[in-house]
């Protein structure tokens, strides 16, 4: 049996799995490994700069011919001239993190790319889906990351009722029970990030993999400290310094990793200036959230790049308390794909 959801016809892909655009672990190697394995893989450029963002193209189409997808940050300074970038290079899909422009997504669909926001609420859904979103991920609090405070079981139903296109449920998914219910909610397959992150494919140094492997299912916080906005990462030494850090003290750090931030990507202040902005007027982030803002990607780089847990923070959803092992993304997906047929054909028995 193959799993063939109204996903699957949209973007052309076997399988109706994702593997989320994670900064600076969804680089050409894990992307293109997804796709080869029949799955959608999304390239996470908000940590790149345009060079290296238009060099991972390249190195992914150069390792597959299957469709990926490419994340986009919507406020960024470049944001045009990758939308250009990813139409020129005939990518696939378009995933977005925050909600893009309404005419940046008429601009992609038109060169006939698939647009596919994430959202975290119902309203988000309605809003993307009425500018003309091909499908929307839903990610619910279990998810690593920033998220939000509504589980998968609740937001998931919440979002298919208020949408008609398709739905890719994520937070909490890892094998195939999870995809299976995802389908029987009504969604049209599933996304994940922490499950893709504990591959032998991810480039995450083994030794970050083997602290995520050791964890439990409490082993996770939900913390604002990190840069302002609830975001859910493994617990550790220094998320529990900066728990427990206040006022002054979590604004020079913040101010630390904006320059380093703005010296790794070459940003302009400029950049940075219109982003925050951007988001001041898109949100309710308060002026010392916008400055902690650069914390995110530098205090990542130190973990899920260096290796450094020490100095650094690891994303996680809740499933790194479960997920026992390090497989190859194509025994992932293959496991996953069986797993959901297995659970599928069971449950069809019970008519019987």
């Amino acid at each position: 049996m193959t799993l063939r959801t109204p996903f699957t016809e949209l973007v052309d892909v076997e399988h109706p799995v994702v593997q989320t655009g994670m900064g600076w672990v969804s680089g050409a190697h894990l992307t293109s490994a997804t796709a080869n394995a029949g799955g959608l893989g999304i390239l996470a450029s908000a940590t790149m700069t345009y060079s290296e963002l238009e060099d991972a193209i390249r190195r992914t189409k150069e390792r597959t011919d299957k469709p990926f997808g490419v994340n986009l940050r919507a406020d960024a300074e470049d944001a045009q001239q990758r939308v250009e970038l990813l139409i020129r290079e005939g990518v696939a899909v378009a995933s977005f993190a925050l909600a893009p422009r309404k005419e940046m997504i008429a601009q992609l669909k038109d060169a006939g790319l698939v647009v596919i926001p994430s959202v975290g609420a119902a309203r988000h859904a309605e809003k993307v889906a009425s500018w003309g979103a091909d499908a929307v991920v839903v990610q619910g609090g279990e998810g690593g990351g920033h998220t939000g405070g509504v589980a998968t079981t609740l937001l998931l139903p919440s979002v298919l009722d208020a949408v008609d296109i398709p739905v890719i449920a994520a937070g909490g998914f890892f094998d195939g029970r999870g995809l299976a219910a995802a389908l029987a909610y009504g969604a049209s397959g599933v996304a994940m990030g922490t499950r893709f992150l504990l591959t032998r494919d991810s480039r995450v140094p083994e030794s970050v993999k083997a602290e995520y492997l050791q964890r439990g299912l409490g082993d996770t916080v939900v913390t604002t400290k990190v840069d302002g906005m609830p975001h859910r990462v493994l617990r550790t030494a220094l998320v529990d310094a900066l728990e427990r850090s206040h006022g002054v003290a979590t604004l020079a750090h913040a101010a630390v990793n904006t320059l380093r931030f703005q010296a790794l990507t070459g940003v302009s202040w400029k950049g940075l200036v219109s982003e925050g902005l951007a988001l001041k007027r898109g949100g309710d982030r308060t002026w010392s959230q916008l400055m902690m803002s650069a914390n995110t990607p530098m205090l990542l780089r130190a973990g899920l790049v260096e290796g450094n847990t020490d100095a650094g923070v690891l994303a996680s959803g809740q499933v790194a308390g479960i997920i026992e092992d390090l497989p190859t993304v194509a025994e992932l997906i293959e496991r996953i794909t069986r797993e959901a047929e297995e659970r599928l054909d069971a449950l069809s028995g019970l008519r019987s």
